[in-house]
């Protein structure tokens, strides 16, 4: 597996201090942000997934802790929209670059606005996709919003 990835390029460009963590990706795994979770002993709330989803149908990256689901009216009202909905496996992958499983919402292809939730900002650190199926990156969620430019908004259930 490699460890260099256009996420952890960008992480690099931007200075941020992070540690690279790897695990068995199981793609049969029925959430597989928990399954990622459990193969590096880390709490559910501490590894966080990244999803792609379309606000008013521009695509826009969404980052919240694994034992969580989207609230899409709260997600599309942080963005200032009206609707939203989860893209397409194929279309994340055109868009970001990266093979569903494994996309970071560092160095993503074509940049999308992107919303943390809010709770996750109250981790020291957390985990989040490093780029490739089993690879995760440890950051504090401050540079996460830092380096994104990421709104912090409570988008969960």
């Amino acid at each position: 597996m490699s460890r260099t990835t256009p996420a952890t390029l960008a992480l690099d460009r931007a200075g941020v201090a992070y540690e690279l963590a790897t695990y068995d990706y199981d793609p049969n795994a029925d959430r597989i942000g928990l399954q990622a979770a459990e193969a590096l002993g880390a709490a559910p709330d501490e590894v966080l997934k990244t999803l792609m989803v379309l606000v008013d149908g521009k695509p826009a990256c969404v980052v919240l802790a694994s034992d969580r689901e989207v609230a899409m009216k709260k997600l599309a009202a942080a963005l200032g929209g009206k609707s939203a909905e989860m893209m397409k496996p194929a279309d994340a992958e055109r868009i970001t670059g990266y093979r569903v499983g494994g996309v970071s919402p560092f160095g993503q292809k074509r940049r999308a606005p992107t919303v943390l939730d809010a709770p996750a900002l109250e981790k020291a650190s957390v985990y989040v996709n490093g780029g490739q199926r089993g690879l995760q990156v440890r950051l504090s969620p401050a540079d996460l919003v830092r380096v994104l430019e990421a709104k912090a908004a409570s988008i969960s259930t």
